[in-house]
C-alpha cells in the first residue's frame, strides 16, 4: 500500500509540474475588460514551452505560432473596427479566456505627479465621481516599479471599468481626456496609466536611446548592465567613496552628537550654497541624513531678544537648533520653516544655527526664496542666505525611480512594448526645471524613443505644458528656469505629430499641483480631435511668430490666432508683456490687440529690443487668449539671463 501511495504522490507531483510547464501564459496587459487598439494590427504576444504551438482567436480570427526555443511567441491579429465586448482565447496546452474586451482607441499615459493625480483629488470630485457612467471608458494602473534592466512583464495590474466605484482612483488628465473623446466619437477609450510623482524624465528613457545621443552617450556608457541589486551596491560604495573624500572623514566615523552644539568646530566643514537643492552642488545625488550648519555674531543687546528664524522650504524633514537648543521641526517637504527663539538662547557674540536634514528623495536640503531665509532679533533681519557648512552623516542605499537612468522605462514601459495604442499623453517637467535647456534634448529623445520602440515613426504624442507655480522663484531679470523649461516644451512642437496643451491660466502659484484637471483634459482632447480625425477644430492658442519694430513699441505678430484675438480683462488690458532695451533690463509693458496683432510699449524703454511674454515661473497673470479660449503660449525673443545651461544630467561614477 506504501508503495502504492508513493508511486501516486511522484506522479502528481510529475503532472502539477507539467502542468504548470506546459501552461502558455500572457503579459499582465491581456486581463479581463480591456481595451485594443482599432483599425491597426493587434500584437498579442506572452510565453509557452519552446516550440509549442499557440492558438489566439479574436472575434472571426484564428491564427497559430509556434513558440520559440526560449518559449516566446507574438501573433499579429489583423486590424479590427471598434466595438464590443469580446473575447480572447489563447490555446496552449492549457486555455486561457480574456472576457469583456472593447476595440477602440489605447492612450498611453505618462510622466510624474499631475498625471498621476486621479479624480478625487480634482475639482468638483464628488460630483464627477457621482457622474461617471462611462463603461466605454476603461483604466490600467501601472504599479511603480523599477529595474535596471528591461522587464518582460508589469506587476499585477487589472482594467477597471469607468463607473463611481473605480474613477476615483482614475488619472484625472486621462480621465477627462477620454470622456470628451468618447462623447466626440463614441468609441471605447482604454487608459494606460504609467506615471510616477517626482520623476525625471531620463528614468523614462531606454538605454539605447542614451546610447545613440552625443549629448548622453558617455553617461550611460558609465552604467553597468547588471541587475538592480548589483547596481545598487556599485552604487551605494561610489556615493560613499565620494563623500568621504569630500568631507575627509569616514562616515562611520562621524561623532553625530555633536553637531548641534556651538562648541563644535566647523571650519574643516565643506560648504554649500542656500537655497539652492544640494543635488547641484558638491554634495550631488543622494538621499539620506546631511547637517547644515552657520554662525551669526549678535551683540549684547540683540542677544537678549526673543528671535525668529526662517529657512524658507526643506526637503525633506528638518530637526533645526539654536545653540544647541532644539527650535523645532518640520517633517512636510514644501511647508516654509518658521521657529520662535526664546528668550536666553541667543548669545552675545557666535551663534550657531544648525539643522539635521533628512532627505528622502528627489530634491534635498534648503530650498525656495532667498529673501525668507533669515533671522530676526528685534528689528534687525540678518539674511541666512550664501554658504553653510555641511557634513553628510548617513546616504540611504536603497534606490528610488529617478537614481539612475531607465529605470522607469525597463520596468513600466518596456514591458508595454509592442501593444498597439493611438498615442502618447505625457505630463512632466517639473522635476527637470533645473536642467530645463537640456530638456530641450532630452524630450525629443523619449518621443524618438518611444516611437521607435513601437515602430511607430509618426506616434503621436501629445502633452501638457507647464503650469504656474513659484518655486523655484524666477523672472526676466533674475532668469526663471520654470521660463526655460516651457521654452524647452514649445520648441519640442517641432516634432511631428506633436502637441501642447497650454496651461497658464488654470495652475496654482503655490501648488505643484493644480486640481483642474477638466480643463486640461479637454485641451488634450482638442489637439487629439482636430489632428487625428479631422474635426476642423481650433486646438491651440496664440503662439509668437514675429515680430517689427515701430518707433518706441514693438508689434507682435501670432499664428493659431482662430477667430481672433482676445482678453480675459474686462477693460481689454493685455498682462504679462514686458519689454527690455540695450541694458537688457526688462520692465512691465501695456499692451494692447489691434488688427491681430499685439501692440507692446512701456514709458520706461524709449528703444525697445527684446520681448517677453509669461517669462516667469508664476506665468499666472497672462490673458492672452483666442476667441476659443485657449491662452497664448509663453515666449522670449531674447536668450539672456539663461539660468539652467550649464546645469547637466551625470550619475555616479561606478
Amino acid at each position: 500500500m506504501q508503495y502504492k501511495k508513493s508511486i501516486f504522490f511522484l506522479c502528481a507531483i510529475l503532472f502539477t509540474y507539467l502542468s504548470v510547464n506546459a501552461n502558455v501564459s500572457l503579459p499582465k496587459l491581456f486581463s479581463d475588460n480591456m481595451v485594443l487598439q482599432r483599425n491597426k494590427l493587434i500584437p498579442v504576444w506572452g510565453w509557452a514551452d519552446a516550440n509549442e504551438i499557440v492558438t489566439v482567436q479574436f472575434k472571426q480570427q484564428t491564427k497559430k505560432i509556434k513558440a520559440s526555443k526560449s518559449g516566446n511567441w507574438l501573433i499579429n491579429l489583423d486590424a479590427e473596427m471598434a466595438g464590443g465586448p469580446f473575447e480572447l482565447i489563447v490555446t496552449g496546452k492549457n486555455n486561457i479566456h480574456v472576457a469583456n474586451i472593447l476595440v477602440g482607441d489605447v492612450w498611453l499615459c505618462s510622466g510624474q505627479s499631475n498625471m498621476e493625480w486621479n479624480v478625487g483629488q480634482s475639482d468638483s470630485a464628488k460630483k464627477e465621481i457621482f457622474l461617471a457612467n462611462y463603461p466605454f471608458i476603461r483604466h490600467l494602473k501601472i504599479p511603480h516599479n523599477i529595474n535596471a534592466i528591461p522587464e518582460n512583464d508589469v506587476n499585477n495590474a487589472t482594467w477597471k471599468v469607468c463607473d463611481s466605484t473605480t474613477v476615483a482612483e482614475f488619472s484625472a488628465v486621462g480621465y477627462f481626456f477620454a470622456k470628451n473623446m468618447y462623447d466626440s466619437l463614441k468609441v471605447p477609450i482604454g487608459l494606460i496609466n504609467a506615471s510616477w510623482g517626482g520623476t525625471i524624465i531620463e528614468t523614462w528613457i531606454g538605454r539605447t536611446a542614451f546610447e545613440n545621443s552625443a549629448e548622453f552617450k558617455a553617461m550611460i556608457a558609465g552604467l553597468p548592465q547588471v541587475n538592480l541589486d548589483s547596481i545598487t551596491k556599485l552604487v551605494a560604495i561610489a556615493k560613499t567613496k565620494r563623500i568621504e573624500l569630500l568631507q575627509n572623514v569616514k562616515l562611520k566615523d562621524l561623532n553625530t552628537a555633536t553637531f548641534k552644539e556651538v562648541e563644535l568646530d566647523d571650519t574643516m566643514w565643506p560648504e554649500m550654497m542656500a537655497p539652492k537643492f544640494w543635488e547641484l552642488q558638491s554634495v550631488g545625488d543622494i538621499d539620506g541624513v546631511v547637517w547644515l550648519r552657520k554662525s551669526i555674531n549678535l551683540t549684547e543687546f540683540e542677544s537678549n531678544e526673543v528671535g525668529v528664524l526662517e529657512l524658507s522650504k526643506i526637503d525633506d524633514e528638518d530637526i533645526t537648533y539654536v545653540n544647541g537648543v532644539l527650535v523645532g521641526s518640520t517633517k512636510q517637504w514644501d511647508s516654509k520653516r518658521k521657529y520662535t527663539i526664546a528668550s536666553g538662547v541667543l548669545k552675545k557674540g557666535k551663534n550657531v544655527i544648525a539643522i539635521r536634514v533628512t532627505d528622502n528623495g528627489q530634491g534635498g536640503g534648503i530650498y525656495g526664496d532667498a529673501v525668507d531665509l533669515k533671522i530676526t532679533v528685534g528689528n534687525k533681519k540678518i539674511s541666512l542666505a550664501g554658504n553653510w557648512k555641511f557634513m553628510v552623516e548617513s546616504i540611504k542605499s536603497q534606490f528610488g525611480p529617478n537614481s539612475l537612468p531607465t529605470l522607469c522605462y525597463n520596468a513600466m514601459i518596456h514591458p508595454l512594448v509592442p501593444f498597439a495604442i493611438q498615442g502618447v499623453l505625457w505630463y512632466q517637467g517639473e522635476a527637470n526645471v533645473e536642467r530645463a535647456m537640456q530638456y530641450r534634448i532630452a524630450f525629443p529623445l523619449l518621443i524618438n524613443d518611444w516611437r521607435k520602440q513601437w515602430s511607430n515613426p509618426s506616434m503621436p504624442f501629445y502633452y501638457v505644458q507647464l503650469a504656474p507655480f513659484n518655486n523655484p522663484p524666477g523672472n526676466s531679470n533674475t532668469g526663471s528656469s520654470y521660463a526655460e523649461l516651457r521654452e524647452a516644451q514649445t520648441l519640442t512642437l517641432q516634432l511631428a505629430n506633436t502637441g501642447m496643451a497650454v496651461t497658464t491660466d488654470v495652475g496654482n502659484p503655490f501648488n505643484i499641483h493644480p486640481t483642474n484637471k477638466q480643463v486640461v483634459g479637454k485641451r488634450l482632447s482638442a489637439i487629439a480631435l482636430n489632428n487625428l480625425f479631422n474635426r476642423k477644430l481650433v486646438s491651440e492658442g496664440p503662439q509668437f511668430e514675429s515680430f517689427e519694430i515701430v518707433g518706441d513699441s514693438i508689434v507682435a505678430k501670432f499664428a493659431n490666432v482662430g477667430s481672433g484675438l482676445v482678453t480675459t480683462d474686462k477693460y481689454g488690458y493685455l498682462k504679462g508683456f514686458e519689454l527690455a532695451g540695450a541694458d537688457s533690463i526688462f520692465y512691465y509693458a501695456k499692451a494692447y490687440i489691434k488688427n491681430e496683432k499685439v501692440v507692446i510699449y512701456s514709458e520706461k524703454v524709449a528703444k525697445p529690443i527684446a520681448l517677453h511674454f509669461g517669462w516667469a515661473a508664476d506665468a499666472s497673470e497672462c490673458n492672452l487668449f483666442n476667441k476659443e479660449g485657449f491662452p497664448a503660449i509663453p515666449f522670449r525673443t531674447d536668450t539672456w539671463k539663461t539660468v539652467s545651461k550649464s546645469e547637466k544630467y551625470s550619475i555616479e561614477k561606478l
